[in-house]
């Protein structure tokens, strides 16, 4: 075995890049882990509004509404909870209540618009809406900006006096999370977490869950937030929603009053105008909804990143090219290094057949024999020629793998004297 040797001063030139790319590797990649996991225990602390029993007003777990729902009757409020839109719009329509919409996305876009059809003086409260649920209610508000966690505000917290006498009593509440922006005539509180438009059907939008939640609802004044902006002398109509509420495909009950008259022709008939026809929503992947977006930019950052580590480890295009070894290595070393690995690994088989394999190749062309001889036959030519017993030869080059380091030393040694024998090496005899 040959083996090239080449400077010191050669092996640290050639050994600096690669300290240099583990230094920035490294923390490169110690950066990477510390964002995955920072976005991925943000996700798993907030909670789905998808999820059944989100703000529940029977759920008793962390994101539930058990312990609101119990405030509230601890305050004589009439709650009644409604799992359908349609159950929720015709208990709602009987006389001015206040309606509680802790999870709106959930609610269809072809019916959001009826929420704002409930008896005048009634007060709809809503968590988070999102931009499509405010603009379906038509109300003069819109989405700002979003902070990475909700936090606890006073009610003046951007320097203007709140009229909201609920969030004054309230006081600092963890209602910052989603502000909102308005026109002057709506009622602004805690910096645009919590808003208030006043119109025939009074619209209230909560910035965030956690003053509604079981598990944050008796830190800062969260709980007499909630109770204030669900409470009062109103009932309360509590939609706990265990699905998405489909697209509406006939017309339904509206609040809206109607008044009976008879149809052209006197047949007696009631006419109710009829809602106008609309196209159906276009179809979109369900997978892309179910997770934050922030979790799709993840992705696509985490695959560029990967296809530049598969671009910068196949930079290099090609056959293999032979290079210079960065020092000096005998092969007495690499046999030796071999030969503790199979020791190691107790492969005293693999190293019999191994050393057979070898002694063959150089005894089979001093004898003219072709590889494909038979062993009995191959066995007998070496035994005449070595004048030994064929039956130890044919054991010695074709027998079983032996069962001890002792075994295995003694066959290397006797193959290596009949090798010597019958085919030594030109070298044999050399001092070195």
């Amino acid at each position: 075995m040959t083996a090239t040797t080449v400077t010191s001063a050669d092996t640290a030139t050639a050994a600096a890049p690669r300290r240099r790319r583990h230094r920035l590797l490294v923390p490169l990649g110690l950066a990477v882990l510390l964002i995955v996991t920072t976005l991925v225990l943000h996700a798993v602390d907030r909670p789905d509004t998808d999820e059944p029993g989100f703000l529940s007003p029977v759920a008793t777990d962390d994101d539930g509404g058990s312990r609101l729902a119990e405030a509230l009757r601890a305050q004589g409020v009439s709650l009644r909870r409604e799992t359908t839109f349609d159950g929720m719009l015709q208990t709602a329509g009987i006389a001015p209540s206040t309606v509680f919409l802790p999870a709106p996305g959930l609610v269809h876009p072809d019916l959001v618009d009826r929420l704002i059809a409930l008896p005048p003086g009634s007060r709809l409260v809503l968590v988070e809406p999102s931009p499509r649920v405010l603009a379906g209610l038509d109300t003069p508000a819109e989405a700002a900006t979003r902070r990475w966690a909700a936090r606890a505000v006073p009610p003046d917290a951007d320097g203007t006096p709140c009229p909201l006498p609920e969030a004054v009593r309230a006081g600092a509440a963890a209602i910052d999370l989603q502000r909102y922006a308005g026109p002057p005539e709506v009622d602004h509180c805690y910096g645009g977490a919590l808003l208030r438009a006043p119109g025939r059907v009074e619209v209230v939008l909560a910035g965030a869950s956690d003053p509604f939640r079981n598990d944050r609802i008796d830190e800062w004044g969260n709980e007499a937030l909630a109770t204030g902006l669900l409470g009062g002398n109103r009932p309360l109509v509590w939609l706990d929603l265990p699905e998405p509420v489909p697209a509406p495909t006939r017309p339904s009950w509206s609040a809206e009053p109607f008044t009976e008259q008879p149809a052209p022709g006197g047949s007696g008939r009631s006419e109710r105008s009829e809602p106008p026809d609309r196209a159906d929503p276009p179809w979109e992947n369900p997978l892309w909804g179910a997770f934050p977006q922030w979790f799709w930019a993840l992705l696509a950052q985490l695959a560029l990143a990967g296809l530049l580590v598969v671009l910068w480890r196949a930079r290099r295009l090609g056959p293999p090219v032979s290079e210079p070894l960065p020092v000096t290595v005998r092969s007495a070393e690499t046999v030796r290094g071999r030969a503790r690995l199979y020791r190691r690994a107790g492969a005293r088989g693999t190293v019999a057949e191994t050393l057979r394999a070898a002694a063959l190749d150089r005894l089979l062309p001093r004898l003219n024999l072709p590889p494909d001889t038979p062993d009995d036959e191959v066995a007998a030519v070496i035994a005449a020629r070595a004048g030994a017993d064929p039956e130890r030869v044919a054991e010695l080059l074709y027998g079983p793998a032996p069962e001890k380091d002792r075994e295995l030393l003694e066959l290397a040694r006797e193959l290596d004297a009949l090798t010597r024998t019958l085919a030594p090496h030109p070298s044999e005899g050399d001092t070195r």
